[in-house]
């Protein structure tokens, strides 16, 4: 089952990735709920198992662009997200370690994949994988345009992505 989330997740993010056109040092958030994934209501069914095959697939996709992911939390640390400490120098960091089942697993397995992993009560990302609705939007820069992914479910997770709208002068 996990090499089915995994090529699954792996498909979505680079369906992302192709219409964000994204350069090196944007940000990427992504909310997984590992519940959903495996066939359960929101948080109800915290697998850490998922979560992590989504974070070892996708992290060094991210990484070789040279993009930052920003894992965000569940409500229990108030959708607080995890990143690399490089991605986000002089930001207000706050003390919070997410679990599984309070902070989310997928949260979780980021924070144990990354070198310097911290923690932020928000973003301004620039482009965004939703998976299985753990709504993301208040984390991406305003602006944001749905984009349509033909590898619209992780598992039985529903999937919806985002990216930001360059601006336009003149």
């Amino acid at each position: 089952m996990y090499e089915e989330v995994r090529s699954a997740a792996r498909a979505a993010l680079l369906e992302l990735l192709d219409a964000a056109a994204l350069k090196p040092g944007q940000q990427v958030v992504i909310g997984c709920s590992s519940s959903e994934i495996v066939g359960q209501k929101i948080g109800k069914g915290s697998t850490p198992e998922a979560a992590k095959a989504v974070v070892d697939e996708i992290l060094p996709i991210l990484n070789e662009r040279g993009l930052y992911l920003a894992a965000q939390c569940c409500e229990h640390l108030n959708r607080a997200l995890i990143v690399e400490h490089e991605a986000v120098p002089g930001a207000e960091i706050v003390n919070v370690l997410p679990q599984p089942k309070a902070g989310s697993s997928f949260a979780t397995a980021a924070y144990k994949a990354f070198r310097h992993p911290v923690a932020l009560e928000e973003i301004r990302a620039d482009a965004g994988l939703d998976i299985g609705g753990t709504l993301i939007g208040m984390h991406l820069k305003k602006v944001a345009v749905p984009v349509r992914l033909e590898q619209n479910r992780v598992g039985q997770a529903m999937v919806l992505a985002a990216r930001v709208r360059p601006k336009y002068i003149g």
